[in-house]
This record gives C-alpha cells, structure tokens and sequence, in this order.
C-alpha cells in the first residue's frame, strides 16, 4: 500500500510539474529531459535493492512486497522453499515469458531448487548470460561428481561471487566443512541485491558458522 501511495504522489507531481513547465514557456525537450530524470530518480530505490543493498532485512522487507513481479518474488519464494507458492509463481513466469531463452534461467533455477538436474540440463543450453550458464554447467559438473571438471570451468566465470560459491558447494560436497564455509563467507562479501539474500538464506540452513558475526 505505500509503494502504491508512493506512487501516485510521485505520478501526480510529475504531471502537476510538466503542467507548470509547458505554461510557462518551457520546450518540449526540457520537459521530456525532465520526465526521464524524474522516472529515474524515482527506481533508483527499486535498483538499489535489487543490485546493491547488503542489509539480508531490508532486502527481506523488499523482495516480500514483490507478489506482483513473479520474476522477483521467486527469489523470496525459492530462498525460503515456500513450497505452496514455488509452483504457482513459476506457472506465473511460463505463461508471461513465451521465449526458451526467457524462461531459461527460472527453470535453471526452480529446477535446482527441486532438485531435477534434467531440468536443469535441459535450461542451460537456453541461458543468454554467460557467467549464468556456465555457473550451472558447474553446477552439472558437480552434480554428476566430476569436481575436478568443475574446478576447470571456474575460470569461464568472471564473477568473484559466483566462483566462491560454487568453490563452498564443492568444498561442502567433499565433506570439507571449514573450506566451505570460507568459500560461502567470500561468496557474502562480494555479492549484494537479492542474490545475497538468496545465498544468505541458503549458508544459514547449511553452513550456520558462515554467516556467524558476519556483517552487513
């Protein structure tokens, strides 16, 4: 309710503004201008949660109000294995993206978090995004116990967050729990927005001491 009285206010203003400004004399193109930065100003909350907020509360807070973006609240849905809702947001998501390529990474991911590695096997060949799609062939790799494999493939992904929790899953795999909790805490402090609520959630039912005394 207050994102939508949010909204509103800010829509109303907007208008009320560009009213102000054509009254006045003012061009087209000093109105447009000032629309689109009005319009960015106003996501700028909405991309700073999704891509930079650390604190695991606020992004709680955040990704909870997203029953009306399936694409955003699977996140919350999937990190807290809400079975009742898993199956309804990803029906949601296959009616609304027709395209393999678009459907790809949340059948990738619906897929791991049941478990299904077919389903996975059969996502990936789809996943647009690089460090994406090799972060779950790792993933395969390490499924089908072929870890030194996997160890190779690390260095197609460029992101530091991503090769330090697929090092945590290998590590925790080999029943190396202190390795993998260094890796999982590695994976924390580099990755912010909702990927680190999902992994935050997922360290705290498998390794507890990673998130321990760890700071936001």
């Amino acid at each position: 309710m207050g994102s939508l009285r949010f909204k509103i206010i800010f829509y109303i203003g907007v208008f009320v503004l560009t009213f102000l400004m054509a009254s006045r004399g003012y061009s087209t193109l000093h109105i447009a201008a000032t629309v689109v930065v009005a319009g960015s100003l106003a996501f700028l909350p909405y991309v700073y949660a999704l891509l930079i907020e650390k604190r695991i509360d606020r992004l709680e807070t955040f990704l909870r109000k997203q029953k009306g973006n399936p694409a955003i609240y699977i996140n919350y849905v999937l990190a807290n294995k809400l079975e009742d809702e898993a199956s309804s947001i990803m029906a949601q998501l296959i009616r609304k993206y027709k395209e393999p390529n678009k459907q790809a990474l949340f059948k990738a991911a619906y897929g791991l978090y049941r478990k299904d590695m077919n389903a996975v096997r059969e996502a990936v060949p789809y996943i647009r995004l690089s460090n994406y799609r090799a972060y779950y062939e790792v993933i395969l790799l390490v499924e089908d116990g072929r870890s030194d494999q996997a160890l190779g493939a690390l260095d197609a992904i460029k992101r530091p967050w991503m090769r330090s929790a697929l090092m945590a899953e290998i590590e925790l795999r080999a029943g190396r729990h202190d390795a993998a909790s260094q890796h999982a805490r590695e994976a924390l402090r580099a990755v912010r927005g909702v990927h680190r609520y999902v992994m935050y959630k997922e360290y705290e039912r498998l390794l507890p001491q990673s998130i321990a005394g760890l700071s936001y």
